[in-house]
């Protein structure tokens, strides 16, 4: 499996990337890549810029049937997003939102799935 990391920055999880990579017995790949990836690992914070534009960036190398893991900060934490602009956000960039849990103690994970036919 290959998960594509975009939106790193100084603040992520690092524990959190570090499992995955463990998990995959492979390192993350970035935008740069040139492949296609089965799943893509999108950090974003509320003043990232704009959340559909991020997530139709996402699916550019994302496999059909693929899914996007949107990581946000928690919220109460710097960067929060509104759960409503992510709800409002993914049908617009062609995404159904399926599940969120907790990644971390400062992170949120949004699964959202790509169509199978793209």
């Amino acid at each position: 499996m290959v998960v594509q990391e975009l939106g790193w920055d100084d603040d992520v999880d690092d524990a959190v990337r570090q499992e995955i990579e463990e998990t995959l017995d492979a390192d993350l790949v970035d935008g740069d890549h040139g492949d296609v990836v089965d799943a893509v690992m999108l950090w974003w914070r509320d003043d990232d810029g704009d959340l559909v534009d991020a997530l139709v960036d996402s699916l550019t190398d994302l496999v059909g049937g693929g899914v996007i893991w949107l990581l946000t900060p928690k919220v109460g934490r710097p960067g929060a997003c509104d759960p409503s602009d992510i709800a409002e956000s993914a049908p617009i960039a062609g995404l159904s939102t399926t599940t969120t849990v907790a990644v971390g103690k400062d992170w949120t994970g949004t699964r959202l799935a790509a169509p199978k036919s793209r």
